[in-house]
C-alpha cells in the first residue's frame, strides 16, 4: 500500500523530493513573445527573468493537459494525491480532475484526490507536506483528505511583489479596486481569500517597508504559531528571503520555516525580487 503526491509545477519541491519516486511534478508552459519553456528541471531562471525583462509583452502560462496527469498517476501506489494552484488562478484544477476521472475510470482499485490549493506556490508545497505526514502517520485515505481539506481552509497565503503588473496583464487582480501603487512607491501587501483568489491586506510605502508590514499581518492572523510549518518562496533574491525568516523568528516561534527559490509559475507571476509566505 503506497501513496503518490503530484504537486502542479506552481508548487516548489524540496531538493529531497525530487529524488523521491513518491514525489512528482506536473509541468505548466511559459511563453515569453517567441521564447517557450516548459516549467520543469530544464527551467533556467535567470534566462526567463531575462527574457520579461526584454519584452514589452506579458508572459503567459498554459495549465498541464490531462494526459500530463494521468501518465503521473500511473504507478505502484493505491492512494494518489494530486495538489493544483487555486482555481481560480488557472485551469491546472480541471484538467486534473479530468485525468482523475478517466484515472479511476481505467483503474477502479485505486483511490484519487485532487485538492484544490486555493493557494500556489509554496502554499501547495505545505499542503503536499501535510499530506505525507497524514499517510505516514497511517492514516487512511479518506482520513487524509477530510484532515488535509481542514489544513488547507485554515492555511495562508501572503506576498509582496516589485510589481503586479503580470498578475494585472493576466486577469488575476479583476477583484481588486485600483490603486495607485507606482506612483508613489506604494507596495500592497497581498494575501489570498478563502476561495483561492487574490486579494489586497494593507499596503505600505516601499518594499521593506511592505514586508515589515507583512510579517505584521502574517503574525495578526496566525494562530498557533508553534504547531504550524511556514514556508517562504523568493524569487531571486535569496537575502531579502531570509532577512523576512528573521524578522519572523524575532517575533513568532513556529515549528519549522523553509525557504524555497520560486519555480517557474510562480517566478512569472512573483517577478525578480518577489516574496511569497504561506502558513
Amino acid at each position: 500500500m503506497g501513496y503518490k503526491i503530484i504537486v502542479d509545477s506552481c508548487g516548489e519541491l524540496p531538493n529531497e523530493w525530487k529524488q523521491d519516486a513518491r514525489f512528482a511534478s506536473v509541468p505548466l508552459e511559459l511563453d515569453v513573445d517567441d521564447y517557450h519553456v516548459v516549467d520543469d528541471e530544464s527551467f533556467c531562471q535567470k534566462e526567463f527573468l531575462q527574457k520579461v525583462k526584454e519584452s514589452p509583452n506579458s508572459p503567459k502560462s498554459a495549465c498541464p493537459s490531462p494526459q500530463k496527469y494521468y501518465d503521473a498517476f500511473l504507478s505502484e501506489a493505491e492512494h494518489i494525491y494530486t495538489v493544483t494552484l487555486s482555481s481560480h488562478l488557472s485551469g491546472s484544477y480541471n484538467s486534473a480532475q479530468t485525468a482523475a476521472q478517466m484515472f479511476t475510470g481505467d483503474f477502479p482499485d485505486k483511490k484519487v484526490h485532487v485538492f484544490d490549493s486555493c493557494s500556489a506556490s509554496v502554499g501547495e508545497t505545505l499542503i503536499a507536506l501535510k499530506i505525507q505526514e497524514m499517510e505516514e502517520a497511517g492514516c487512511t485515505f479518506e482520513e487524509t483528505v477530510a484532515k488535509v481539506q481542514q489544513y488547507i481552509a485554515g492555511q495562508q497565503t501572503f506576498f509582496v511583489l516589485e510589481t503586479l503588473e503580470t498578475l494585472r496583464k493576466n486577469g488575476r487582480l479583476s477583484n481588486l479596486k485600483a490603486f495607485v501603487a507606482n506612483v508613489l512607491n506604494i507596495k500592497p501587501v497581498m494575501g489570498a481569500t478563502p476561495e483561492g483568489q487574490i486579494c489586497q491586506l494593507a499596503q505600505a510605502q516601499g518594499t521593506n517597508k511592505a514586508l515589515e508590514r507583512m510579517v505584521r499581518e502574517i503574525k495578526n492572523r496566525t494562530k498557533n504559531q508553534e504547531e504550524r510549518i511556514l514556508a517562504i518562496a523568493h524569487c531571486n533574491c535569496p537575502q531579502r528571503a531570509q532577512r523576512v525568516r528573521e524578522r519572523i523568528e524575532k517575533l513568532m516561534h513556529f515549528k519549522k520555516i523553509l525557504i524555497l527559490d520560486t519555480a517557474g509559475v510562480s517566478s512569472m507571476y512573483a517577478n525578480d525580487g518577489g516574496v511569497i509566505v504561506a502558513v
